[in-house]
């Protein structure tokens, strides 16, 4: 069970092949070690996270104030990793172990990059007191103000928040949804509760940051992504990705998901692992999505899942409404150095009214080869995708208005906001764009007050039925808004 010491006892045995790990009872007389009550609290760490002595970490283990827990857990049927809920085979491996002496000692590879967790690795966390917080009866400092849809939400969110319940915000892009979550941050604060806003994308994470402290300046705010420098701060406000959730164990007892419906978390079962093991057992949990699964739209419908909707935007426009345009085999098109007649003149019409626009396209490939014929005519236009270095700076350009149009893949679908720009998707039937990515690049229109209204384009060589499905959701949010009195026109 001893983790790794230079001279660890040779009867020791691996974690993994303990049945029941012993617990020692509590000796409260124990001067424990405050620094690692504040690093392990609500954690899940190897003892290479610490650099700490294992002596006093063993001090405090046989003393109840520190845990071990399995890393690997192993049985006749299956093998699963603790810290990520990895049970795939093929993402375990074997290698000749100098902590245990094993020649096969297994690792999961899933979750590796956090370091290694095998079969002689035990989980430690944190058994002893709570660290002290100190209590602020009304933390929040904000002076703006919610719109009746957004009242509705935040008082929903706050009554779940005290209740210790789930509740998912359906909320339509552009409705302002961090806005809706300040009440109820602010009760679960005042009354000691720590809170984590997690979401998948870490270029959320750093813009969410800065703005919670502001309206919580009196509050530690931990803003926690690969490489950053909060990991071991013990703040009663985190804001982290969805991966740095895997170190944590426990941890909080309200956990709001933002854009739950965003890659990775929906294809990684381990990010959504990893949200459920931080939770403490009596939590609320808060989801955020303008585009849930159709799962969870059955389940809101069919009463099995509590939700409140906030149907219409802040500025009280309905949501731009998306065109279906059929423009013939535009990839034909393309292989003749051709881009199909409908999109030529939606793009004239665009550049002759000075009006910003972004096209969304399928594949790089497409994207590349489509710059090379616009750019005869249309010299400034850029393309961004995933791995382009340049993109943060394509889009500040973007923003400041030095480029007249981007071309772009689903990277840019959502978190971004321009305020008057028109869209259009050339390839909509293509499958990379599902219901919930045309729903979000839709929602890329009309955001601004000043702008609240713009063009919304499908450009298809066939209807999809996510074409249909996206459109469907995006009128049906607009009924809804308008039988509520949130929209005027």
């Amino acid at each position: 069970m001893t983790p790794y010491i230079n001279d660890f006892p040779p009867e020791s045995l691996q974690i993994s092949s303990i049945d029941t790990i012993p617990e020692p009872p509590l000796n409260e007389n124990y001067p424990f070690n405050k620094e690692l009550q504040q690093i392990l609290y609500g954690k899940q760490l190897l003892l290479e996270n610490l650099h700490h002595s294992f002596e006093e970490i063993h001090q405090h283990y046989e003393n109840d104030y520190i845990t071990y827990r399995k890393g690997i857990i192993k049985t006749q049927s299956k093998t699963v990793c603790a810290r990520c809920g990895n049970q795939d085979r093929s993402l375990f491996a074997g290698f000749p172990c100098a902590r245990c002496c094993e020649e096969e000692c297994t690792y999961c590879r899933k979750c590796i990059m956090m370091g290694r967790v095998s079969e002689c690795t035990p989980l430690i966390g944190w058994c002893g007191p709570e660290p002290a917080q100190v209590l602020t009866e009304n933390p929040l400092i904000w002076a703006g103000t919610l719109s009746p849809g957004q009242q509705i939400a935040s008082d929903q969110v706050r009554q779940t928040i005290i209740e210790n319940r789930e509740l998912l915000v359906w909320a339509v892009c552009g409705a302002g949804k961090t806005e809706v979550l300040f009440e109820g941050i602010n009760a679960a604060l005042a009354s000691g509760k720590r809170v984590c806003i997690a979401t998948p994308r870490t270029d959320v994470v750093l813009e969410l940051g800065p703005r919670l402290q502001s309206v919580f300046p009196g509050v530690q705010v931990a803003v926690l992504y690969g490489g950053s420098e909060d990991r071991h701060i013990q703040a009663p406000l985190t804001i982290a990705t969805t991966h740095q959730l895997l170190r944590f164990y426990k941890a909080f007892d309200t956990v709001i998901l933002d854009e739950v419906d965003a890659f990775p978390y929906t294809a990684d079962e381990s990010l959504q692992y990893a949200v459920r093991q931080s939770r403490k057992e009596h939590s609320s949990m808060i989801y955020l999505t303008a585009t849930p699964n159709q799962k969870w739209q059955n389940e809101c419908r069919s009463g099995k899942r509590d939700f409140v909707t906030i149907p219409a935007r802040y500025h009280r426009h309905p949501l731009p409404v998306p065109s279906f345009k059929w423009c013939g085999n535009w990839e034909k098109s393309l292989q003749k150095d051709k881009l199909p007649p409908a999109v030529t003149q939606w793009i004239k019409k665009r550049s002759d009214n000075q009006k910003q626009c972004l096209l969304f396209l399928p594949k790089i490939d497409k994207m590349e080869k489509i710059l090379t014929i616009l750019r005869k005519s249309y010299p400034k236009i850029q393309t961004v995708h995933a791995e382009d270095p340049e993109r943060k700076a394509k889009v500040q350009m973007m923003r400041n208005n030095e480029i007249p149009m981007l071309l772009t893949t689903t990277i840019l679908e959502r978190g971004v906001t321009f305020p008057n720009v028109d869209v259009a998707v050339l390839g909509a039937e293509d499958r990379i764009f599902t219901e919930s990515a045309l729903v979000q690049i839709a929602g890329r229109v009309g955001r601004s007050a000043q702008f609240p209204t713009g063009d919304i384009t499908f450009f298809h060589y066939g209807k999809t039925e996510s074409m249909v499905k996206a459109r469907k959701q995006i009128l049906k949010m607009n009924t809804e808004a308008k039988k509520k009195g949130l929209i005027d026109y």
